[in-house]
């Protein structure tokens, strides 16, 4: 990004509304959404600077603006803090209004009531009474704003609006209240209330971040959101996309329509998981684009009016298969289906979902329960136990997903044919699994060493059980830390074996209190008595040594290497 088309720069908000500024929300915007707990934290924030020993300052975070001609901003990012900002002067400048009208300190509240009007909301034209304001909203709250709160109505009217626009009403009352509460007692309100906003003005301040264009403003939101940031990448696609349709003629009606649907969209997946599933539903279909391409790959390629609702038709078809692999509990997927969504998400594996939304939009229901099966068995492989890079296995999804989408793969077995070089061979995958070690500290982790040993001990006792259920535990045979009795275990050898998939098995949590850190003689005999195959065949060793261990998890591996296989 060339520093022509980006800027960055910290502004109090009296200097963003100073010099003839202007910012309006783009029409399509999200809607204003803050509520009590928000109104309460900034509430809170502005207090803290008031007293002559409070606060210097305070932040406000980021502000994302774009703007050709550096004199009208559009607000990409920051609307909700701008407009309750706004809310909280107008509320002073009412309380104000009554002052006047009740004859207190007329003269001088007049004049502060039409200074805050110019510095910060904007100046009234003598002619139609209208004011040309700083800030404008989106085209769902603007009109109120505009026409009542700006206006300084009294009473504000409050039927027959849309909800949004009912919520900034009662930001504006909210404010206004506790205006009241905090000057009312003061021997000059009128004074206290403009000292308020004028303290507010000067101490809060924003991180401005400037941009000429809507592809700039993606790569801020992408830079920030690998810092911790969030911010609305959703929104800022939306925007662009109702900016395609509004440049056609008599689009009112299409307009509403996307409205409509992106809204429904965006409902059912919620804003923060928007763009992750916009990335996938897009590799399922076309070229492979990352989430810092993204933007500008879809903007390249979506132009038209026909283009913006083809891609809208297309993400309907695929939001129910990405929600289901997400969430596989809340979907209507058969239960096995289910369980494989679940390993999925449980080994943290995504790179598969292009290929599976892909498979899901082309493939008979049985041939996408045979690959996504498939796919379980070498993420298993690939990623849990191999450890492989994903680089390689995220570009062989995207290939077969697109050759799924285009027609070339037309069933399973091309598929797997095709997902041979990721699936790690039945030697590869033993000798992996034979020095596997799994540090069960991390809650992820352990839930990964239930799977497996869970697994295992089905495979070889037939015993089906809750692998999530607080009545059983993993048994780290050599224990995290080891009393008297492990000598056979140097202290080097201690933290290179604890963890090793070959020194855990199941065990019922009473007893594993008891097993707890005594040796291992001691500890057989608790074994004996276990429900786990894997678990009670431990009484049979002898003692317990890095060979024993070691020679444990190659017999674990041949398991291993029979339940986690697909015939390619």
């Amino acid at each position: 990004m060339t520093a022509t088309n980006f800027s960055t720069e910290n502004r109090t908000y009296r200097q963003l509304l100073g010099n003839g500024l202007t910012y309006r929300i783009p029409p399509f915007q999200r809607d204003y959404s803050w509520g009590e707990e928000e109104w309460e934290d900034l509430w809170l924030d502005i207090q803290s600077t008031l007293p002559a020993d409070g606060e210097p300052a305070h932040y406000m975070g980021y502000l994302v603006l774009q703007t050709v001609d550096n004199r009208v901003f559009e607000v990409i990012d920051g609307q909700q803090r701008l407009t309750t900002l706004s809310l909280i002067v107008l509320a002073a400048m009412r309380l104000l209004k009554r002052l006047i009208s009740s004859g207190v300190e007329a003269e001088a509240n007049q004049i502060r009531l039409t200074q805050l009007r110019a510095s910060y909301i904007g100046y009234l034209n003598p002619v139609t009474l209208m004011t040309q304001n700083k800030l404008s909203l989106n085209r769902q709250n603007d009109p109120y704003y505009r026409d009542y709160l700006v206006t300084l109505t009294d009473p504000l009217p409050q039927r027959g609006f849309p909800a949004s626009t009912l919520t900034m009403r009662k930001a504006f009352e909210w404010f206004e209240r506790r205006l009241n509460e905090y000057t009312r007692t003061d021997s000059d309100q009128g004074r206290a209330l403009a000292q308020f906003i004028e303290t507010m003005s000067d101490k809060l301040f924003f991180t401005v971040i400037t941009v000429a264009d809507e592809l700039n403003a993606y790569r801020v939101f992408e830079t920030l959101n690998a810092r911790g940031v969030r911010l609305s990448a959703t929104d800022l696609l939306k925007n662009y996309l109702f900016s395609v349709l509004a440049r056609g003629q008599q689009a009112t009606g299409e307009l509403e329509e996307l409205e409509r649907r992106w809204e429904r969209l965006v409902g059912r997946l919620g804003s923060e998981s928007f763009p992750d599933f916009l990335r996938m539903h897009w590799n399922s279909r076309y070229s492979f684009a990352r989430q810092s391409e993204l933007f500008k790959t879809i903007r390249s390629r979506i132009q038209s009016r026909e283009a913006v609702f083809t891609l809208l038709r297309e993400m309907d078809e695929d939001v129910d298969t990405y929600l289901a692999l997400t969430q596989p509990e809340g979907s209507d997927w058969p239960s096995d289906w289910k369980i494989s969504a679940r390993e999925l998400r449980l080994f943290s594996v995504r790179q598969p979902y292009p290929m599976l939304m892909a498979a899901r939009r082309r493939f008979a229901e049985q041939d996408f329960a045979r690959l996504l099966r498939a796919t379980v068995v070498i993420s298993f492989r690939y990623n849990v136990i191999g450890s492989r890079h994903p680089g390689e296995q995220e570009r062989l999804y995207h290939e077969v997903a697109k050759k799924i989408h285009e027609g070339t793969i037309t069933n399973v077995h091309l598929a797997l044919q095709a997902l041979y070089p990721i699936y790690r061979s039945d030697a590869a995958f033993r000798a992996d699994f034979a020095e596997k070690s799994i540090k069960t500290t991390q809650s992820r982790n352990a839930r990964i060493v239930r799977y497996i040993l869970s697994k295992l001990e089905r495979q070889v006792g037939g015993i089906e059980f809750d692998q999530d259920s607080p009545a059983y535990t993993i048994e780290h045979i050599l224990p995290q830390s080891p009393d008297a009795g492990w000598d056979a275990f140097s202290d080097r050898d201690i933290d290179s074996f604890i963890y090793r998939l070959g020194n855990m098995t199941m065990l019922e949590s009473s007893r594993n209190k008891d097993a707890a850190n005594k040796p291992f003689a001691q500890k057989r005999a608790i074994y004996k008595d276990s429900q786990f195959h894997l678990t009670k065949k431990l009484a049979d060793e002898e003692e317990w040594t890095p060979e024993r261990l070691a020679a444990r998890q190659h017999e674990m591996a041949r398991l291993a290497s029979a339940i986690w296989r697909i015939d390619l």
